[in-house]
């Protein structure tokens, strides 16, 4: 279990093979094995990132440990559907919710830059979100993306943290499943053609068929916004 001695923070230090080891084990294991061994290695110096698309990682995580810090990035281009839900979700679990919000700009980052503009929006916010942290937790599914179908359970990220996504080999049946048999509550864009939600500016709703992220910075180079990286 994760203690505190002075001003240090003392917790397992798992070596990359050993993460790897947990990697494989965690293949076959439900969602819920994975948060309990997150939460009872990491808490409190763990947090779970959210994008408010739905709340089902929240749910399942909240089940396990009420008090877990879950962070929510306010770029300040947000559809206010997400804003919203973000309201909705916090008084529905009363959730321990850390809000970080980017500073306005003199231009609007997404026209001046729009390639870099998540660098500086959400990855430097995310990088203040977690320090202090030894582990944080994602949504991130292999299902969402050819970009992502390789994606971990478990991983050492660049910054040297431990990073989990407990829903990794979950489909997008098992998703909406877990939403109609638990009550979820899920961002109303869903049912408007935005199976992947970003900010406004760069997010568009895509037709039956086509590749969920393929609204997400259409007509750019880019994939991905730079968090799971």
């Amino acid at each position: 279990m994760t203690a505190v001695l002075g001003a240090h923070v003392h917790a397992p230090d798992f070596s990359d093979a050993e993460l790897a080891d947990l990697n494989r084990q965690f293949e076959t294991a439900p969602a819920e094995a994975v948060i309990e061994w997150a939460v009872e290695q990491f808490h409190p110096f763990i947090c779970l990132a959210a994008s408010m698309t739905d709340a089902v990682l929240i749910d399942l995580a909240v089940r396990v440990e009420p008090s877990l810090e879950v962070v929510f990035i306010d770029t300040g281009y947000h559809f206010p559907e997400t804003l919203e839900t973000v309201e909705r979700v916090r008084r529905h679990y009363g959730l321990n919710l850390r809000v970080l919000t980017v500073a306005p700009q003199p231009v609007e980052l997404w026209q001046k830059d729009p390639v870099h503009c998540c660098s500086a929006a959400k990855v430097e916010q995310l990088d203040r979100a977690l320090q202090g942290k030894l582990a944080w937790m994602s949504g991130l599914r292999r299902a969402e993306a050819a970009t992502r179908a390789t994606a971990p359970i478990v991983v050492r990220d660049l910054r040297g943290l431990v990073k989990v996504n407990p829903i990794a080999t979950w489909t997008d049946q098992d998703v909406s499943g877990y939403i109609a048999d638990h009550d979820i509550p899920v961002n109303p864009l869903l049912s408007q053609g935005y199976p992947s939600i970003g900010c406004r500016p760069c997010t568009k709703p895509v037709s039956d068929g086509e590749d969920p992220r393929s609204g997400r910075w259409a007509g750019l180079d880019k994939t991905e916004c730079g968090l799971h990286l």
